[in-house]
């Protein structure tokens, strides 16, 4: 589903090269759910973008179900997210003047290829799954952090990705909700069969992966698999529902 192929990211500030990212290099299979961690300034969100295309490589290539994302211009990159990438931030980044629902639709009417009708009742569903099918009509300043985090979820996976990218999705939040958002990612990865990568400073939550990369000053330092990756259980029919009550 996903592989980075010698990744480096630098940045030249006046007189010094600044390598956030050196020559990094991993596989991930459709349906795997990984977790990347390290300390402050490791490089963790840097390599989520550049393996989303949110941010282009300064050497190296990245390959997304088949397609490198170094070749494509911004216009196809955006296309290809479209399609087949979601992503959750820890701020949610939720729009303040739209609606749950209409926040939820955003990537749909973006993609223009589904009618309003479909479009609504789709957000609805999505949004009935993780537990807020009551609060549809609310804005985000009339949620809890867990709440808008289950919209933020709910939008990043309207459009059916292959692969969801998650940067620190329970950092603002505290321990029960935060805990009630990992259900719900494993939810997705499990019943959906969903590629899921999750950069986490949380060791615990990390340990609950099916495989940990660790950075430290921009290298991958280990590799350590804590669940064997059973690709034969994405040939089995997925649930009905999400995360329903979350």
């Amino acid at each position: 589903m996903l592989v980075a192929r010698g990744l480096t990211k630098e940045y030249q500030s006046g007189t010094q090269r600044l390598v956030v990212l050196n020559d990094v290099s991993f596989e991930v299979p459709q349906g795997a759910f990984i977790s990347i961690v390290g300390p402050s300034g490791s490089g963790k969100t840097t390599l989520l973008g550049l393996l989303a295309g949110l941010d282009t490589p300064s050497r190296g290539t990245v390959t997304l179900d088949g397609t490198d994302i170094g070749g494509l211009d911004e216009d196809s990159r955006a296309k290809l997210r479209g399609e087949k990438v979601g992503f959750v931030f820890q701020s949610f980044q939720l729009i303040p003047t739209l609606t749950a629902q209409e926040n939820v639709q955003v990537p749909l009417e973006l993609a223009g290829k589904v009618p309003t009708r479909e479009a609504h009742a789709r957000a609805r569903d999505l949004l009935t799954r993780v537990g807020l099918g009551d609060r549809t009509h609310h804005f985000p300043q009339q949620l809890s952090g867990g709440e808008q985090q289950r919209v933020a979820l709910a939008r990043a996976f309207v459009n059916e990705p292959r692969i969801l990218f998650a940067d620190e999705p329970t950092g603002n939040l505290d321990g029960t909700t935060g805990e009630r958002i990992v259900e719900l990612l494993m939810s997705l990865n499990r019943e959906r069969g969903c590629t899921i990568v999750l950069v986490t400073h949380d060791a615990a939550l990390a340990a609950r992966t099916q495989r940990t990369i660790r950075l430290r000053d921009g290298v991958v330092v280990e590799d350590v698999r804590h669940l064997e990756f059973d690709a034969a259980r994405l040939a089995v029919e997925p649930a009905e529902s999400l995360a329903v009550g979350l």
